[in-house]
């Protein structure tokens, strides 16, 4: 396209843009530049295009899309060329010979409700299966729509009492200072008896994550479990261990998840390497759990147990895991569905006197057990 009809091309997205303003939608700069980007690499003659990168890009609620098709369907089809500037030929040359525009509609006919309903049993259908099949065995699509599911997951952590109290309708302390100020108030005749009880707070979640050469096939989505967990609950701590550990708490603070995973792989240096188990809790346990992180914490470590360290050190460093926290959780993939699951790799048997829970992790319904779960440790 040459650059005088660029210019005018642009010009008609932001007179488009400012009609939908004045239609009641809306649409900040951001979604204007969106917009422009987006038709950048769309064909500028093609209405659907123009139509589709427009309703993704500035449309975010379902109650704005009649608004939307109705000031479509007026700018581009039945007005003539808008006021502040030349407007490409092609656009008014594709508008004219179309007469209708073929607008999606928004909500389904009434004769296509079986169809709908057939469709929708499909997709359940198609989900519950994804849910029990191993993350090792799913392709890149199968990873994706599960991704989408894990982003719906809401973890509860336990709570636990606090040496802080709290005013109470009835408890096991009373409440002396309160009860000896409304007396006074009344002139000496005790007229209530208060009472305090113990706050509740919930424990910390610490998710320490392998994503070693041999988690390749789980790191991934482990992950994404991560960012859903951080998301969900306010007191989540991560990290990543393959030679070494690496904290990525901050960089799963990210609002869109690609970016938040992108972000924490580029902060892991050891990513698909090799696997000290050892080193890497005994790096955390100096830096970070002694120094009261750990405190009343459930420790959730996923991992194969494959360590190439010093088993001495794995064996110290969960042994001192385990009296700083709350209770230690450890996700074995290779444990997948078999409940008379035996350690064989040393790592895990060297760690498995100090794991007060194993599960596998090697899947969605598994990640859903552990989320059910959760609450219970107390």
């Amino acid at each position: 396209m040459p650059e005088g009809d660029q210019v005018g091309f642009l010009r008609l997205l932001v007179d488009f843009a400012h009609e939908l303003r004045s239609a009641g939608l809306g649409v900040g700069s951001g979604d204007v530049l969106t917009y422009c980007a987006a038709m950048a690499t769309l064909d500028p003659s093609d209405l659907l295009d123009l139509y589709w990168a427009g309703r993704t890009t500035m449309v975010t609620r379902r109650d704005q899309i009649p608004v939307y098709d109705r000031t479509f369907r007026r700018f581009f089809l039945d007005d003539g060329s808008p006021d502040g500037g030349p407007v490409p030929p092609t656009i008014w040359a594709r508008a004219q010979a179309e007469s209708v525009l073929q607008v999606p509609a928004t909500d389904p006919a009434q004769d296509g409700n079986d169809d709908e309903e057939a469709k929708l049993g499909l997709l359940a259908s198609e989900a519950e299966v994804l849910r029990n099949k191993s993350f090792a065995a799913c392709t890149p699509e199968e990873l994706a729509a599960l991704r989408r599911i894990m982003a719906r997951i809401r973890l509860t952590p336990p709570r636990r009492r606090t040496r802080r109290t709290t005013r109470a309708r009835s408890g096991a302390r009373p409440d002396m200072r309160r009860t000896v100020r409304e007396t006074m108030r009344t002139h000496g005749e005790p007229a209530e008896l208060f009472w305090r009880r113990r706050r509740h707070r919930m424990r910390p979640l610490i998710l320490i994550l392998d994503v070693s050469g041999s988690m390749s096939d789980y790191s991934r989505s482990l992950l994404q479990f991560a960012y859903s967990t951080r998301r969900a609950a306010a007191r989540v701590e991560v990290f990543c261990f393959g030679t070494r550990l690496t904290r990525i708490t901050k960089m799963l603070e990210r609002r869109r998840p690609d970016d938040a995973l992108e972000q924490a792989a580029k902060a892991v240096f050891d990513w698909e390497g090799g696997t000290r188990i050892g080193d890497s809790l005994d790096t955390f346990v100096r830096a970070w759990g002694r120094r009261g992180m750990c405190r009343g914490a459930i420790v959730v470590i996923c991992s194969d147990g494959l360590d190439r360290g010093d088993p001495a050190v794995l064996a110290a460093a969960m042994e001192r895991l385990s009296r700083l926290s709350h209770r230690v959780v450890w996700m074995n993939p290779h444990k997948g569905n078999n409940e008379d699951f035996q350690p064989s790799s040393l790592g895990m048997m060297v760690a498995a006197p100090h794991v007060d829970l194993l599960l596998s992790g090697h899947d969605l319904r598994s990640l859903e057990d552990f989320a059910a779960l959760l609450p219970e440790l107390r």
